[in-house]
């Protein structure tokens, strides 16, 4: 079987962790660009596009993430499925419509979230899991033709637009990442309580979170389907 092109677009600014998660978790060949630095592609001729994590805001003003949302957009409409884990989902939400911004909180460590749809992206996946999470900024409004797939008491996790989903949690998150991660925000939310959720974070608790993991195979059995479905509908050459 004919292996799909994905192009991953890296808008993490140290993206070695970032990059060994999703080669680990896509079942696909990825074309990386590394957003961050301005790099996306010259077209839209990919059978998925899958953006990252970042610890960028979306509405900051950096040179580099207008051209990102635009490259969303357009793939969107061109109908490519897309992706989005976490800054990648608020990258997506803005990229159709609908509006991301900060929270008053800051959701870190392994939290509950529930789904409110039975969306495909989901299955085998439990009504409610559990999954790592750590974001300041939330989709407020969802785009005008989404779907609301999954969320918990800090807001939205999860959406479908077509061919187009964000998660804002992270299901490819492994045991060293989550650290290194929550190691990373002393400055933001203080010694004690990285403390606490570094204490949380353990072989245990990761077995855990490993069921929504199927959301990445399931995104990419979905482009595999529909890639057959418009190849089946392509006029025959002559």
């Amino acid at each position: 079987m004919t292996r799909l092109r994905f192009a991953l677009l890296n808008a993490a600014h140290d993206g070695g962790n970032t990059r060994r998660n999703f080669r680990r978790e896509l079942d696909a060949d990825l074309a990386e660009f590394d957003a961050s630095d301005g790099h996306l592609p010259e077209h839209a001729d990919f059978d998925g596009v899958v953006v990252t994590g970042s610890r960028s805001s979306v509405y900051w003003d950096e040179a580099w993430i207008p051209p990102l949302v635009d490259y969303v957009a357009d793939a969107a409409d061109a109908g490519v499925p897309i992706l989005g884990v976490c800054y990648g989902h608020q990258v997506l939400a803005e990229a159709l419509g609908g509006r991301v911004a900060g929270m008053d909180s800051f959701e870190i460590g392994y939290n509950a979230i529930r789904r409110r749809d039975d969306d495909e992206l989901f299955a085998d996946v439990s009504e409610e899991f559990t999954a790592f999470t750590t974001h300041g900024d939330a989709v407020v409004d969802l785009p005008p033709n989404a779907t609301l797939l999954a969320e918990n008491e800090h807001g939205v996790h999860a959406f479908r637009d077509g061919h187009c989903w964000g998660v804002q949690f992270h299901p490819e998150y492994d045991v060293e990442t989550a650290r290194e991660v929550t190691g990373g925000k002393r400055e933001r939310i203080g010694d004690a309580r990285v403390d606490a959720v570094l204490d949380e974070i353990t072989p245990e608790a990761h077995a855990e979170t490993c069921e929504v993991k199927a959301v990445f195979d399931n995104f990419v059995e979905y482009a595999r389907r529909l890639k057959a479905e418009r190849d089946a509908a392509a006029p025959a050459d002559d």
